[in-house]
């Protein structure tokens, strides 16, 4: 059995939406943000130093960091979500998993919190603008003509550049990237996407 810890309106919604396409037992250990801070709550970190959601537990042993999460599960429940190790493509799939967290999130994040300053943060706008159009333009040529980003079919890279996607719809810039307005369409009408979204928000 699969246990997710799973915080609402966050990054663990993509585990949720792999573990649905797995098929997989799993239960859910629901925490909610702070409705006044938007924090995640103390209870998280009795379980990782760190209090950040997701992580899974695993055959008794807790697993943290979102692309560590999706390989192990990919590689354990669903090997057809990771090209063939020594391939062009294995290579291309583990770029593009470090990216998603590795530098997509950090224009994305800096955006967030900057935006929190008001007048004091204005100076640095331009930068963190320049390096969202850079990254969501990276992203958007990534997506291949199936649809889908390294295979043409749903692999472990779809499922981890899903919220970086997500968040670039979010911020009404489909029109300038349709390739990625295409496949958050296309992610958001799989069954198993809709399923986690269901049980991501009880």
């Amino acid at each position: 059995m699969i246990t997710l810890h799973h915080l609402n309106r966050s990054r663990a919604h993509r585990i949720l939406w792999l573990l649905e396409e797995l098929g997989e037992p799993y239960i859910i250990i629901p925490y909610a943000r702070d409705p006044d801070t938007n924090l995640a709550p103390p209870e998280l970190a009795l379980v990782h130093p760190l209090g950040k959601s997701p992580m899974i537990e695993l055959d008794g042993t807790l697993i943290t960091e979102s692309a560590a999460i999706v390989e192990v599960l990919c590689a354990r429940f669903a090997p057809q979500m990771i090209p063939q190790p020594g391939s062009a493509a294995h290579l291309r799939h583990l770029e593009a998993m470090h990216f998603a967290e590795g530098s997509a999130m950090t224009p994305i994040l800096l955006n967030l919190y900057v935006s929190r300053l008001g007048d004091a943060g204005a100076p640095l706008h331009p930068r963190i603008t320049s390096e969202l159009n850079n990254h969501y333009a990276y992203m958007n040529d990534l997506v291949r003509p199936s649809g889908h980003f390294v295979l043409d079919e749903l692999s472990a890279a779809d499922i981890m550049l899903s919220f970086p996607a997500e968040i670039a719809i979010r911020q009404n810039r489909g029109a300038d990237y349709p390739a990625l307005a295409g496949f958050v369409e296309m992610i958001h009408a799989r069954p198993a996407y809709q399923r986690a979204t269901e049980k991501g928000s009880v």
